[in-house]
């Protein structure tokens, strides 16, 4: 006994069973049951949403024995044989395959002759926009007056490719995409009719991984039945799909949101245990950055399907809505990157490199590598990871004239101590970067006061002061930090290393100046230093 794979045998016979496509179903049952019905109708739409569906049971509408309805009987000898394909007066045509101008005036030399059996004759051209321009010019006049008895139902993915003047003969219904929960609801809907057993995490995958064509889903559906054993499991539905858990893809953006160079490694080296499709990886990673930027700048909950919202609330206060929106411009480019790199899992390692090691430009227009000397987004400080630029940045500090703000005490002690915390407590991410913007004013036994520099109150998040207040406590045996606002911002650990790195950067100028290979240079071939590359 043949199988007979669900797309088929699922197939909707009525237009009460189709999924989604109220639009088009209401003005197609309205025109059946009040008689004013077009002579020509053009169905578009991505794949599987229901194009050719619906043209089959309107033809079975026309044609039904019980008389013309919104609700053909389907037991009829006419609902029988549409179904079966095999009406004869049911033409359908695939126009790939047949796009000459013959085949057209061949077709159009028998529209003039009466249907055999119904009451009308459809005929229904499937991916319509195939056919050659010939075929359209030699269509037209048809379609616009065609006899009483004929009826054209084209389809089509791409209507662009049709001509003005065959849209224009058209009454036109644009078929949606189907959404994840229309698609979810069908297959579980099936799974039940049929008595299989299923996880619904696993009808998740398949109805995301359908990308809104039923039809699509169905097909992911018998495969993994078959890898299943007949079962639907959420494991062996990731493993078929290449997708991975949920716990991998928090763990990961965790990692990228506090800046751990270590917990992205180590995510990366989980992911590659699992064999994933990287590509699939990298859409979920853009649909969390997605949902983290609506949770941020809107507000609002947000129904999350692949991360609870309290991770995206999480990840929302960590991360500045400049690095959300170059995360996402980096992983869309890393889409296409995928596709033409040699290997998926180095392609997709480097555009995990780049989260971490670029930032938004100061004044918006593009991303520049993580570096001193300008302000910086939340989560990105790698130019500060080494201990080198902060104990030159203690040693500015250090030289500094006395703060008239913590009683007469020297500013070099509390920035010295507090550049020794912001070193030996590793601290990362936005919690690194807060530390950097903080001046500060006074420190004794019990508590550590510091205060925000201007223009970076989005740095003060409740989770970057709780975990930077945990570190000052651990640090000083118990001292409480207390940030207040209006820090000046050249006594702050961040300006320090920026100081630092201009006294570096103006020595390097004199010494390639006095350089004698570089002079020789410039006297003999006319060399000229540039200052940066584009």
């Amino acid at each position: 006994m043949s199988y007979q794979v669900l797309a088929r045998k699922w197939r909707p016979q009525r237009f009460s069973e189709l999924v989604g496509q109220e639009h088009v179903v209401q003005a197609l049952v309205n025109g059946l049951t009040s008689g004013r019905l077009h002579h020509a109708f053009l169905f578009t739409g991505t794949r599987g949403v229901g194009k050719t569906t619906i043209a089959r049971i309107l033809a079975k509408s026309l044609n039904c024995e019980q008389g013309v309805s919104a609700e053909p009987c389907g037991e009829c000898s006419a609902c029988v044989d549409i179904t079966a394909g095999r009406y004869p007066d049911l033409m359908e045509i695939d126009a790939a395959s047949r796009t000459g101008v013959d085949d057209t005036r061949d077709l159009l030399d028998k529209v003039i002759y009466a249907p055999s059996r119904g009451r009308c004759k459809v005929y229904l051209i499937d991916e319509v926009h195939m056919l050659s321009l010939s075929s359209f010019n030699a269509l037209l006049k048809t379609l616009e007056e065609p006899p009483e008895h004929v009826r054209f139902l084209l389809a089509t993915t791409d209507p662009q490719k049709v001509p003005v003047t065959v849209l224009s003969r058209c009454l036109q219904f644009n078929l949606r995409r189907l959404t994840r929960a229309e698609i979810g609801g069908q297959l579980a809907h099936i799974l039940g009719a049929e008595k299989i057993e299923f996880d619904a995490e696993a009808i998740d995958e398949i109805a995301r991984s359908a990308d809104g064509s039923l039809r699509d889903g169905l097909s992911l559906l018998d495969q993994a039945l078959a890898y299943g054993a007949g079962a639907v499991r959420s494991a062996e539905v990731q493993r078929m799909l290449g997708a991975v858990g949920r716990e991998v893809l928090v763990e990961l953006y965790d990692a990228l949101a506090a800046g751990d160079r270590e917990r992205v490694a180590s995510a990366l080296a989980t992911l590659e245990a699992r064999s994933p499709s990287y590509a699939r990886v990298t859409q979920d990673l853009i649909e969390i950055t997605h949902d983290v930027a609506v949770r941020q700048l809107l507000g609002k909950e947000v129904d999350s399907a692949l991360v609870d919202d309290a991770h995206l609330q999480r990840w929302a206060q960590a991360l500045s809505p400049e690095v959300v929106q170059l995360h996402y411009q980096l992983l869309l480019r890393a889409v296409a990157e995928l596709q033409q790199a040699p290997d998926g899992r180095v392609a997709f390692a480097m555009t995990i490199l780049r989260l971490l090691a670029f930032e938004p430009m100061a004044g918006g227009g593009g991303a520049t590598p993580a570096a001193g000397g300008r302000p910086r987004s939340a989560s990105y400080a790698a130019a500060d990871q080494g201990g080198g630029s902060l104990r030159a940045a203690t040693a500015v500090a250090e030289a500094q004239p006395p703060s008239t703000r913590s009683g007469g005490e020297p500013a070099g002690s509390p920035a010295a101590r507090w550049a020794e915390l912001v070193e030996n407590q590793n601290l990362r991410g936005p919690i690194r970067e807060l530390a950097l913007r903080l001046e500060p004013r006074e420190f004794s036994q019990g508590s550590w006061r510091l205060a925000l520099s201007d223009g970076y109150e989005y740095l003060l998040t409740e989770f970057a002061l709780a975990e930077l207040g945990r570190a000052v406590e651990k640090f000083s045996g118990g001292a409480k930090l207390v940030v207040g606002e209006g820090g000046a911002a050249e006594a702050t650990l961040a300006a320090a290393q920026e100081k630092a790195q201009q006294a570096q950067a103006e020595a390097s100028e004199a010494a390639l100046q006095s350089d004698p290979v570089a002079q020789a240079l410039v006297r003999e071939f006319g060399a000229q230093r540039v200052n940066e590359l584009h």
